[in-house]
């Protein structure tokens, strides 16, 4: 979502209204003209036209018409305020909007002065020599109460400005980081499903695999095996059908229907799928399965049939595997085989070992896999909790 800027003029917007401003400005100067004035009239247009660069040139705009105000005191001598006078405030709430750090507090120097010296001007040939500072007084503080009064509003537009500007940065930085975030968070999520499908259809392929050699040389010397063996295909077929269901159910929301991540306990049913498969399997597991979180029961129930998986594909024929479970202040893992051992080598396993460290990992556990003494290998994790 793009960042909601406060209302402003767009730049052809403020074009226009500098354009229309000057325009006004020296339409008023021109009536000088037709009281047949042409030198107040001049001195007017030198101070509205350069109010045309207020924006992009406010210092050097300020000093112009300054210049040219105090010009006036000589060239038109002690004369009535002119319209030109309008300039002024105009050009000191330009510097105090858009001036630079030491722009601004030198305009409003020059801005006193200025109102001091129109005072005494305007009052030279109206008073005497002895009363000309008491009558000062009120002209200067209204000139210096518009003057100064534009300034501040000047200096206040500009803090707003910065302060808008700042905000505006701000969130285009946030959403920038969002961004971020989400694209990172998208791609663990790819890396996670990725685990996920890689255990599940390694563990049901690899199962079906065992139970499909085993029928076909069965049933050379037994038919009647093959078809309890193709009804364990079918039902190991169907449970990893169902299992990916349940993992791409996490795409979905609460609503889909479908079944909860596997659990710790679940490990049990690990255990009878390998045995129905063939496998030789000795599990020590809690008699009775404690609560644990989710995160860590789904780790621990990928961590032992990814272990048992790898055991089915790289341990050899007629391999046993022993499984024990434990749980105090962490779930502990340890599967042990006595097969080919560090024969097939860890890198065989494709991304299994990676994926299975990388869960223990993301809740602050250890793993380790590794050739067993005296032959096989062995899988050892630790989940705390």
């Amino acid at each position: 979502m793009e960042p909601v800027v406060p209302w402003t003029l767009g730049p052809r917007a403020r074009r226009w209204f500098d354009a229309l401003l000057v325009l006004g400005l020296c339409a008023l100067a021109s009536a000088h003209f037709l009281s047949d004035e042409p030198l107040p009239a001049a001195v007017s247009l030198s101070q509205f036209i350069p109010l045309w660069w207020r924006r992009s040139h406010s210092a050097l705009v300020f000093a112009v018409v300054a210049a040219s105000s105090a010009a006036q005191v000589v060239v038109l001598g002690m004369t009535d305020p002119i319209v030109g006078q309008l300039a002024f405030p105009i050009a000191a709430y330009s510097v105090g909007r858009w001036g630079g750090r030491w722009s601004r507090p030198f305009s409003l120097v020059v801005t006193l002065c200025a109102c001091v010296v129109a005072a005494w001007a305007w009052t030279s040939w109206t008073a005497s020599a002895d009363n000309r500072l008491d009558n000062m007084v009120a002209p200067a503080l209204s000139c210096a109460g518009v003057a100064v009064s534009s300034w501040a509003l000047g200096v206040a537009g500009g803090q707003r400005d910065r302060f808008v500007r700042s905000l505006v940065e701000s969130a285009e930085q946030t959403r920038r980081m969002a961004e971020r975030d989400v694209a990172l968070a998208a791609q663990d999520e790819r890396a996670r499903i990725a685990r996920e499908m890689h255990d599940v259809v390694a563990h049901g392929l690899s199962v079906m695999v065992v139970q499909a050699d085993g029928a076909r040389y069965a049933a050379a010397q037994d038919p009647g095996v093959a078809v309890p063996t193709l009804e364990a295909i079918a039902d190991t077929g169907r449970a990893s059908l169902a299992e990916m269901r349940r993992l791409l159910g996490l795409l979905r929301t609460e609503e889909s229907g479908v079944r909860p991540q596997p659990r710790l306990d679940d490990v049990a049913h690990l255990v009878e799928e390998a045995k129905a498969a063939g496998m030789q399997v000795e599990a020590t597991l809690p008699e009775e399965w404690p609560s644990v979180p989710d995160g860590v029961g789904l780790a621990a129930y990928r961590v032992v049939q990814e272990a048992l998986t790898n055991v089915r594909k790289h341990a050899g024929p007629q391999a046993a595997a022993t499984l024990r479970v434990t749980v105090d202040d962490a779930v502990r893992i340890q599967v042990t085989d006595d097969g080919r051992g560090a024969a097939s080598g860890p890198g065989s396993g494709g991304h299994g070992l990676v994926g299975m460290r990388e869960r223990v990992a993301v809740h602050d556990g250890a793993m380790s896999a590794g050739p067993a003494v005296g032959g096989g290998w062995t899988v050892s994790a630790r989940i705390p909790l």
